[in-house]
C-alpha cells in the first residue's frame, strides 16, 4: 500500500538532509586537509611567521629607519626564506616575550633569548644560533670595576633576562627595567650604580654616551640563544632548525657576524645550528673562550 503523501514528503526531506550533511562533511573534510596543506606549520596566518621582538638592543635586534633589522632578525628573515615564508615582526618588552610565544600571540620570538631550563617549562627552543656573555655598565668615573664588586650596589637589569637570574642568584640589589633605554636611563639619573646588560649592547651603548657610560667588563655566559616557539609545534620548529642549518652552510650565518660583530671572536667549541654542518669561518675572528650579547 503507498505511504500518504505527508510520510513521503518527510521521508524525501530526511533524506535530503542526510544528503546535505555528508556533503558538509566531506566539505569540512577537505577544506580541513587543504588548510593543513597551505599552513603546514600552524602559524596564525599561512605564509607569514608573526614574530615578537624588542627595538631597543643593537646590534641583536632594533629599529632602524622604521625596519626590524639586527642580527638574530636579519637571520630568521634568512632562515624563513629557505622554507618560502615572510616574517611580520612586531616590538614588544623582553618580560612578557616568553609567554607571549607560549600563548600564541605570536608564532616565534627573536631577542637572543638564552636557553634555560627555567625557560623550556615555558617555550621550545631552535637549536642554538649565537653565544652569549654579560657586559657591566658604570657611570663615568665609578670605582666599580668587576662584577666581584656589584654587592650592595643597586644594580639594572632587564625583567626576565639572564642578567635578571644572574643578580637575583648573586643576591645582588637590582632594579628592574621593562627594556634597555630604561636600564641606561638608571644609569643617567644616579638611580642605578650599575647595569648588567647583554655585552654587545653595553658595549655600544657606552660608546654612544658620549663619554658618560663606560663597559667596565665582561663575562661569559655558558648557554646558547636560540628563537622561541610555542610548545609542541614540532613541525615548525624541525624545519626551523633545518632551515638555520641550511643559513649556516651557504654562509649567511658567516656574513651576518661579520656584519654586526666586526673582529668578535668565536668560542672555540661553540657549533651554531645541529653542529653537523661546516660552518664557513668568519673573517677577522679568533677562535676564544668570550662570547656575545645574551638575554
Amino acid at each position: 500500500m503507498p505511504a500518504p503523501t505527508s510520510a513521503r514528503r518527510s521521508l524525501v526531506a530526511a533524506t535530503a538532509a542526510v544528503a546535505v550533511l555528508a556533503l558538509s562533511a566531506c566539505g569540512s573534510n577537505a577544506s580541513s586537509s587543504t588548510a593543513a596543506k597551505d599552513n603546514p606549520y600552524g602559524l596564525q596566518q599561512a605564509g607569514m611567521i608573526r614574530v615578537g621582538t624588542l627595538t631597543d638592543a643593537p646590534p641583536n635586534v632594533f629599529l632602524k629607519d622604521g625596519t626590524f633589522t639586527g642580527f638574530d632578525n636579519d637571520l630568521l628573515t634568512a632562515v624563513a626564506g629557505k622554507l618560502g615564508l615572510k616574517v611580520q615582526f612586531v616590538g614588544t618588552d623582553f618580560s612578557a616575550l616568553l609567554a607571549q610565544v607560549k600563548n600564541k600571540k605570536f608564532d616565534l620570538g627573536s631577542s637572543s633569548i638564552t636557553i634555560t631550563d627555567a625557560r623550556k617549562k615555558t617555550v621550545d627552543f631552535t637549536n642554538g644560533y649565537d653565544f652569549g656573555y654579560f657586559g657591566l655598565d658604570v657611570p663615568a668615573g665609578s670605582d666599580i670595576k668587576g662584577f666581584d664588586q656589584l654587592k650592595g650596589k643597586r644594580v639594572a637589569v632587564v625583567q626576565g633576562t639572564v642578567q635578571d637570574d644572574y643578580a637575583t642568584k648573586e643576591g645582588l640589589n637590582p632594579v628592574r627595567v621593562p627594556d634597555y633605554n630604561s636600564a641606561l636611563n638608571q644609569l643617567k639619573s644616579g638611580t642605578a650604580q650599575a647595569w648588567v646588560a647583554p655585552a654587545e649592547i653595553g658595549e655600544k651603548t657606552a660608546k654612544d654616551s658620549g663619554g658618560k657610560v663606560t663597559l667596565a667588563a665582561t663575562q661569559l655566559s655558558s648557554a646558547p640563544t636560540a628563537f622561541a616557539v610555542a610548545p609542541g609545534n614540532t613541525a615548525f620548529r624541525a624545519a626551523l632548525n633545518t632551515a638555520l642549518d641550511q643559513v649556516i652552510k651557504d654562509g649567511t650565518w658567516t656574513k651576518l657576524q661579520e656584519q654586526y660583530y666586526p673582529g668578535r671572536a668565536v668560542p672555540a667549541d661553540f657549533k651554531p645550528g645541529s653542529g653537523t654542518v661546516k660552518v664557513p669561518p668568519v673573517s677577522g675572528a679568533k677562535p676564544s673562550a668570550t662570547a656575545s650579547s645574551a638575554s
